[in-house]
């Protein structure tokens, strides 16, 4: 694993900087603009159009968001450590982006690595990638952490963290 403290539960989360795909290109977000006085559940995974991240876990958020939303979360944030343009299209191709979801682009894993979640495949062709996790947080603050083990995708899922919540 690459980067220091790993998130937890009761945390702060770091201020960083993603990029979304606005009308006329690429531009950014602070994650402290997204989080202060709202409650948002973060979504993370180690590759759009990844077999598993677009096959099941992204899917199960599509899926749930309705209920999300009932619960007062007041916005659904996936992050990749991808381009936005890439972002965009696997916003657009798995519905995602029709759902009401914020596909957030960690391009150079700066976020990633600063809550100590990034990780390394080669033999994949995975370098600087995100863990696979699912968390809630509630004004910058990490309410619920559900961080999957290398290969797995139960925990994470949108079906999983409404139980928690």
């Amino acid at each position: 694993m690459t980067g220091g403290h790993v998130i937890a539960k009761g945390d702060t989360l770091p201020d960083a900087q993603f990029q979304i795909m606005g009308p006329a290109g690429p531009i950014s977000v602070r994650l402290s603009d997204k989080t202060a006085g709202r409650r948002v559940v973060i979504v993370a995974v180690p590759g759009a159009f990844t077999p598993t991240c677009d096959a099941k876990h992204l899917p199960s958020f599509v899926r749930t968001k309705p209920q999300f939303d009932a619960k007062g979360i007041d916005e659904v944030m996936c992050i990749s450590v991808n381009d936005a343009h890439v972002m965009r299209l696997w916003g657009e191709t798995t519905g995602a982006t029709a759902a009401g979801i914020t596909m957030l682009a960690d391009g150079d894993a700066s976020f990633t690595k600063a809550i100590g979640l990034a990780f390394d495949n080669a033999a994949v062709g995975f370098h600087d990638r995100s863990r696979r996790y699912a968390m809630v947080v509630d004004g910058g603050v990490v309410t619920h952490l559900h961080l999957e083990k290398p290969g797995e995708c139960a925990i994470s899922t949108g079906e999983a963290l409404l139980e928690a919540i």
